[in-house]
């Protein structure tokens, strides 16, 4: 049985007869191939272990292809999508396009371009999972810190005295020691330079504050 998570090119169309001749086109070039009739079939599908891109058309019954990238990134993990039609207008092409769409291709574009487009909408998808995976690792040791700890820690990145923050909080500033000690450790990290670092390389500083919002509580 095939890895879900090799990379893949997920087809979305209702024709039939097109699925079958573009299925055959991609196999031919290398890549593995999954074909579906319509959107929410695939959407059904959709895990966030999978690796790869979509090509879908536009026009089709029920979830249309731009329902479809709407709902694509809403995903977990989404994948890039390249639209394929026969009902292509500019303002389709210019809404999909800013919607992130990595090309909107005609059904009789050359086998070359969309073979191109198919390239680099996998290392798209390569490069944004490989961030994705960078910005998991670095937030992981936050779930490790207390309610307490984020308080703290919010107060610490504002530049305040550990008196200060005892005073913000309410508590004692053995406490305030304490607590900071644990988020270093917690965070491995030795000065409060570095800690400013990881929480804005983590994604977790927004407008001059701790955004605490996407942190679990120990």
């Amino acid at each position: 049985m095939t890895d879900p998570s090799t990379p893949t090119v997920f087809l979305v169309d209702d024709d039939v007869s097109f699925l079958r001749s573009l299925s055959r086109l991609l196999r031919a070039a290398g890549f593995r191939v999954v074909t579906h009739n319509a959107a929410a079939e695939f959407l059904g599908d959709l895990r966030s272990d999978m690796d790869g891109c979509v090509i879908t058309d536009l026009m089709m019954p029920g979830m249309d292809g731009m329902a479809l990238q709407r709902a694509l990134q809403q995903a977990e993990s989404p994948l890039p999508i390249l639209f394929l039609s026969a009902h292509g207008d500019i303002p389709s092409t210019v809404q999909a396009m800013r919607l992130g769409a990595e090309d909107f291709l005609t059904k009789h574009a050359p086998k070359e371009e969309l073979l191109g487009a198919v390239r680099r909408a996998l290392a798209r998808n390569a490069r944004e999972r490989a961030e994705r995976a960078r910005l998991e690792a670095l937030r992981a040791p936050f779930a490790e810190l207390t309610a307490r700890e984020l308080e703290v820690l919010a107060h610490v990145l504002t530049g305040q005295l550990n008196k200060q923050i005892a005073a913000d909080l309410g508590i004692d500033e053995r406490s305030v020691k304490r607590h900071r000690t644990g988020i270093m450790t917690k965070l491995q990290v030795q000065s409060v330079a570095q800690l400013t670092r990881l929480v804005q390389d983590a994604g977790f500083w927004h407008e001059g504050k701790l955004r605490t919002s996407g942190i679990p509580l120990a």
